[in-house]
């Protein structure tokens, strides 16, 4: 199964520095075939990101987007403007949506089928608070949100990210083994909601993924890639993660 590593920049880089960054990392990947390479710019930078973008096999990504296709909803974006803007990827569920802007199940399900009928891959995002964690719901959670996020949703052009919300941004990560338990669950809700198209779903880790902890993460069975925030920031440090070593 091919790996994804996809790099969420949050709010963070100009035009500029977006332009920068892919001048420089672009031909570091080149000759890398063996991993899918996604990059999330803020919406600002897509159009520019594109350009950079063109030729190479590091596909185009947003962090977000809106459920209509046009309308009066000041401030938000569109599937197909994200098209327009050179997107193949959009990021869905993320913790930081659900958190600060309030985004439930339901909302992310609208988005998520709003892209798929646009034509866009969807990068879906699970996962857990440290109090869930610590009250034993983890497993209560995460199928609560794959199955009413992906109500009535096709296993195409789908993968989804287990992004622990206590190891985003604070340098904890989930350890090996606490990420390959919930890969696991994750993978029994998927086979439960779609049958054996389910074991071809990719489903990555996301939660303070370093060039120091990739290859240990990568080797999980479940693990098929990562969703990178802080380490995805700098070429030289990104490129380490990609060209991440399994370890047996």
């Amino acid at each position: 199964m091919k790996y994804v590593i996809a790099a969420n920049w949050k709010m963070n880089k100009t035009i500029s520095e977006t332009r920068d960054f892919l001048k420089t990392f672009i031909p570091m990947v080149k000759g890398i075939a063996d991993v899918d390479i996604v990059i999330a710019p803020p919406f600002t930078a897509l159009a520019a990101a594109a350009e950079e973008l063109k030729g190479s096999t590091v596909a185009l990504s947003a962090q977000d987007m809106f459920w209509e296709e046009r309308g009066a909803y000041t401030g938000e974006v569109a599937p197909g403007m994200l098209l327009d803007a050179g997107c193949s990827h959009v990021i869905i569920g993320h913790s930081e949506r659900r958190q600060y802007f309030h985004e439930d199940d339901a909302v992310v399900n609208k988005k998520i089928t709003a892209a798929h009928r646009a034509g866009l891959k969807v990068i879906f995002c699970v996962g857990e608070s440290l109090e869930e964690r610590e009250a034993g719901k983890t497993f209560e959670v995460i199928q609560r949100e794959v199955e009413k996020g992906l109500a009535n949703v096709s296993p195409d052009n789908l993968v989804l990210a287990y992004e622990p919300i206590w190891a985003i941004g604070t340098g904890k990560t989930a350890s090996a083994e606490q990420a390959q338990e919930v890969h696991a669950f994750i993978r029994k809700v998927l086979v439960g909601l779609y049958g054996s198209p389910a074991e071809g779903l990719r489903i990555l880790y996301g939660g303070s993924v370093t060039p120091e902890n990739v290859n240990t993460l990568m080797a999980c069975k479940d693990v098929h890639g990562a969703l990178v925030g802080g380490a995805s920031m700098k070429p030289e440090s990104f490129i380490n993660i990609v060209s991440f070593k399994k370890e047996n």
